[in-house]
């Protein structure tokens, strides 16, 4: 099993990319934790609300806009995952530099072309 991939803004919508992210996560081998602001399930992974800053995470993908991003900050830096991808459209420089600051690094990147790619 590969490391653990915590997914911010899970959705059970398969139009989502949270969604397909999760699937191809999965299928890559990769274990998934993911957080949404409705519980629910895909491919039977649990969605939380809310998840433990004591879980153990490799990375972590956002798929929530700058504007939610706030209310995960104290979390993320609790959780000190090795690096955090920023996918399209959740780019926010100030959470980026804390981040940075704290020693976890950066990407900003679409998590599925990484995936696709094998550069994940």
């Amino acid at each position: 099993m590969k490391d653990r991939t915590l997914v911010i803004g899970a959705s059970e919508n398969p139009n989502r990319y949270s969604y397909k992210a999760i699937i191809a996560l999965l299928n890559k081998g990769y274990k998934v934790l993911a957080v949404g602001k409705r519980k629910g399930e895909v491919e039977g992974v649990k969605i939380s609300t809310q998840i433990s800053t004591k879980e153990e995470v490799d990375t972590v993908t956002l798929y929530i806009n700058p504007s939610h991003q706030e209310e995960y900050e104290s979390f993320l830096l609790k959780l000190k995952p090795k690096r955090v991808i920023f996918n399209p459209g959740t780019e926010n420089p100030a959470l980026k530099n804390k981040l940075e600051l704290n020693g976890i690094k950066i990407s900003e990147a679409c998590t599925l072309i990484l995936l696709a790619s094998n550069q994940y």
